[in-house]
């Protein structure tokens, strides 16, 4: 293999609040030569996440933080450049989770082949990886929505809230989205086939706009924010609702603690279930639900929106955007 320069990204510091690119630090070295069983993977498209947030703390969690010094990792798609595994060959496109790095040496059996044409590359890091499988997963099973049902998603035009609101009508259910911008709220209703949307951010009061979108009150809230949004969506939950809790966005960088409302009463007077999830808990039926989300998108009822940075020097910038509301759909960083 001809000599290649790699270079990553490592955690140098834990962030206190809002990260800074002062908590990364940017490294070169030689890339390793594989040894047996091993592949080299060229980074193509690079995942940026809010659940990375939680991972540059040491507090515990329901996965392992990032280690001080480390390079930090994520999802990427990349292409086999050496290979030294009977598996695969140079020019094969895989997928795992690798660093964030130019290139990867790593045992074969950590990544897995995909395939071009059944769809681009950058899609098996959003409908056809792990945002469209969370929404498919959470959505359908633990908020089992029902022909006729009104499911709310918070977070509508990020990448996990777009799919969630489209499975929701191919449910035959009700689907109302909540997000940023006016733009954005355009996007869901127009392209996505959300039957309503609401944009927090300048609506003045949003318990109102929600009972306007939401007459016959609410059974299934997607919530990947929590915050004032969520306490506004659960004054409105009818009996036996069910409430998927993916992630909670608004308090991720947040110094002070995440105060609000108390919500047991309501949930016992709405007899409601809350679970929060992780994606991690349905690895047994990953294949269950890649199958499902190929063949709807094949068939076209789904779509699904990216938001590209170019280059591996903007990684630091793509990530903190996610905190800003920048992206419409999957935040990606295509590497080269």
């Amino acid at each position: 293999m001809q000599q290649l320069t790699n270079r990553s990204i490592a955690l140098k510091s834990r962030p206190v609040g809002m990260p800074t690119e002062q908590n990364f630090e940017y490294r070169e070295a030689p890339v390793q030569e594989p040894e047996a069983g091993q592949v080299v993977v060229r980074s193509v498209y690079l995942s940026v996440d809010p659940y990375m947030r939680g991972r540059m703390s040491d507090a515990k969690s329901y996965v392992a933080p990032y280690e001080l010094n480390e390079v930090i990792s994520g999802g990427i798609v990349g292409e086999i450049v050496a290979s030294k595994s009977d598996l695969f060959k140079a020019g094969d496109k895989v997928i795992g989770m690798l660093g964030w790095q130019l290139y990867n040496v790593v045992d074969a059996k950590l990544v897995r082949k995909i395939d071009e044409s059944i769809a681009p590359l950058s899609a098996y890091l959003s409908v056809l990886g792990l945002t469209g499988l969370t929404a498919y997963f959470g959505l359908l099973d633990i908020g089992q929505p029902k022909a006729g049902e009104t499911v709310v998603v918070s977070g509508a035009a990020g990448s996990v809230g777009m799919f969630v609101g489209q499975i929701a009508k191919i449910q035959g259910a009700r689907a109302v989205g909540i997000a940023g911008t006016d733009e954005k709220c355009a996007y869901l209703i127009n392209e996505l086939g959300f039957d309503a949307a609401i944009n927090y951010k300048t609506t003045k009061d949003l318990g109102k706009a929600l009972e306007e979108a939401c007459p016959n009150g609410v059974d299934v809230y997607f919530d990947n924010v929590g915050g004032s949004v969520s306490d506004a969506v659960i004054n409105l939950l009818n009996d036996y609702a069910r409430i998927p809790l993916c992630g909670a966005i608004s308090s991720y960088n947040s110094t002070d603690g995440d105060m609000g409302p108390r919500i047991q009463s309501k949930i016992i007077k709405t007899r409601s279930l809350m679970k929060g999830f992780v994606l991690g808990d349905y690895a047994s039926r990953q294949q269950e639900g890649l199958t499902q989300l190929g063949k709807w998108l094949s068939e076209g009822k789904l779509k699904y929106e990216e938001t590209i940075v170019d280059g591996f020097d903007h990684i630091i910038d793509a990530f903190l955007q996610l905190f800003q509301g920048t992206n419409l759909g999957k935040m990606l960083v295509k590497v080269d």
